[in-house]
């Protein structure tokens, strides 16, 4: 166990979610999601899991140490569902609240056609598959930064030097 670290995020995830760059994209899929096949074009090459829990509980955890893209007008999507592009599911409406409370603002979701989902998908930096069974439980974050407001390890090599 580590301190301030959800307990969700295994090595392999926070491995990637470290290692990612600004504008580098992770996909956070549902159970019936084409995981492991998608995975391997990625970045990473291989499927990321968290088992076991709903996309929204996925979501807390990841966006409790990745930031989304603020230079962007869309750092979050999710998936249409298929000739309802407008319809928001239980599972995209429960994401949402996740994403707005890990931000501390709206952050609305744009939607992404199925199929384009899937390209796009293939071109992320990893695809993290969760334990949601609902359909449509999945979704695309864009990484932001985290600029220092003041950064210490200059405070502390100037003390050094005296």
């Amino acid at each position: 166990m580590l301190k301030n670290l959800d307990p969700l995020l295994n090595a392999d995830v926070l491995y990637a979610l470290r290692a990612m760059g600004h504008g580098d994209e992770l996909v956070l899929c549902d159970a019936n999601f084409p995981a492991d096949s998608v995975a391997r074009a990625t970045v990473t090459g291989k499927l990321l899991r968290l088992d076991g829990v709903d996309a929204a509980r996925a979501i807390r955890a990841v966006l409790s140490v990745l930031p989304l893209d603020t230079f962007v007008d869309a750092p979050a999507l999710r998936m249409e569902v298929v000739g309802e592009p407008h319809t928001l599911p239980a599972v995209q409406r429960e994401a949402q609240a996740e994403v707005n409370a890990a931000e501390g603002r709206d952050v609305p979701f744009a939607s992404i056609e199925r199929f384009a989902f899937y390209e796009r998908a293939r071109r992320a930096y990893c695809v993290i598959a969760t334990g949601e069974q609902r359909g449509y439980g999945c979704f695309v974050f864009k990484k932001g930064v985290l600029l220092a407001q003041d950064a210490p390890s200059t405070a502390l090599q100037q003390g050094a030097r005296q």
